[in-house]
């Protein structure tokens, strides 16, 4: 049975980062027309990346990773609709429709649906005890059955990766990471970086495994499973973790006639190709000054919710400056505060600040003879400092660049 329809000034599709902050700065800046909120998960709107961090490790309770209380969205007159996924968009009618068969009217539309776990395509892929880390109730499950579970397989070495496997240690578990790639964080990442986080897994007792292909995942013995690579070996274990990547949730925008492909294209301003169509965080591709103006999607929260703010201040007032905002990024893995802030990718030189072996320490990755980003572990003050090189553009002298005790900010 179809629905008759509601309308709302501004719909937004994705309860995560991104499509919260949109709802809460347009109220911030003014906005006293209707908004609504529509996610395909029952909870309320929620931080995603203590998931892997301290609520897996059981150190949050859930009611301290809400984005707000849920007073908030009722205060500020910003409907939930949870539990409900769009699964089509109707550009030219302003409406989109739900799994369910609701209907639901627009002004402006926000995407920020961000994406779904990237899943392995071999055999055995759905077999029980098989888990992704994206939702709270993804991490949930996970956490009902860890009770009954010796050997957990990760097969990922990525941030969710590494952070689950850092957790899954501590509790004792026996866990075994497999990398398709040559070294960790192999997208993010030098390999420096990629070199000291796999010896800290190692000693805290990871088999960490790289250059591994899972070829397939088949029942083990009694109740567990065994995954089985492409050079013949196999890892039995009682749970299996899969941290591949997303992919970005964008099907009903491109089926609606959106320019884009591994997620939807973007201005400068976050507008699709659609009329009043706007798309945000994960899910969006666009042109990013800090990576020479190619078209990426940047996954982080900064992201989400800088292009969130972009969005708000447009609808509110008519009028914003482009997104722009330099990107940064963090993990916790151990006692290892990892600080990331600028975009890696393509750089031709990187340079060590202070001794990895204290486990204090950053990178600092250049192209071009100019400072792109850095990777700061227990290093709070270069993090800061070097912001401000990597949206300058610097091209400090490497001997100085390389001296620790030399403060970033006097390199400007």
């Amino acid at each position: 049975m179809t629905i008759e329809p509601s309308r709302f000034d501004v719909l937004i599709v994705g309860a995560g980062h991104g499509g919260s902050q949109a709802a809460i700065a347009l109220r911030q800046k003014g906005f006293a027309g209707s908004i609504a909120i529509v996610g395909d998960e029952v909870d309320p709107p929620y931080e995603r990346p203590p998931l892997s961090k301290g609520y897996l490790a059981g150190d949050k309770p859930f009611e301290r990773i809400l984005i707000r209380p849920a007073a908030f969205w009722t205060e500020r007159s910003i409907e939930l609709l949870p539990g409900r996924r769009v699964v089509r968009v109707d550009a030219d009618g302003h409406r989109v429709e739900t799994q369910d068969g609701a209907a639901f009217g627009y002004g402006q539309l926000i995407w920020a649906t961000g994406g779904s776990p990237r899943r392995l395509t071999c055999s055995g892929y759905d077999l029980p005890g098989i888990h992704g880390v994206r939702t709270r109730a993804d991490v949930d499950a996970i956490m009902a059955e860890l009770d009954g579970v010796t050997r957990v397989c990760i097969i990922g070495g990525g941030y969710i990766g590494l952070e689950a496997a850092a957790v899954l240690t501590k509790f004792g578990k026996q866990v075994t990471l497999l990398e398709a790639q040559d070294r960790v964080l192999a997208r993010v990442a030098g390999a420096a970086l990629s070199t000291f986080y796999e010896a800290e897994h190692r000693a805290a007792g990871v088999d960490l495994r790289t250059g591994v292909t899972v070829d397939c995942i088949e029942r083990g013995d009694g109740a567990g499973l065994a995954v089985r690579t492409a050079d013949g070996g196999a890892f039995p274990c009682d749970m299996v973790i899969v941290g591949i990547g997303i992919v970005p949730a964008v099907e009903p925008l491109l089926a609606a006639g959106a320019a884009g492909g591994n997620g939807v294209a973007v201005d400068a301003g976050c507008r699709t190709s659609l009329p009043d169509i706007f798309a945000i965080g994960d899910c969006a591709v666009q042109a990013n000054r800090f990576a020479d103006d190619a078209p990426i999607r940047v996954e982080s929260v900064q992201n989400a919710n800088d292009q969130a703010m972009t969005v708000a201040t447009r609808i509110a007032t008519g009028d914003a400056p482009p997104h722009a905002a330099l990107p940064w990024f963090w993990s916790n893995q151990y006692d290892l505060r990892l600080q990331t802030v600028g975009l890696s990718m393509g750089h031709d030189e990187a340079v060590v600040r202070g001794d990895m072996g204290t486990r204090a320490f950053s990178i600092v990755y250049l192209k071009r003879g100019r400072v792109v980003a850095l990777d700061c572990v227990n290093m709070t003050r270069d993090y800061v400092q070097g912001r401000k090189l990597v949206e300058q553009g610097a091209s400090p002298p490497r001997d100085r660049l390389a001296d620790a005790s030399v403060p970033l900010k006097e390199l400007l």
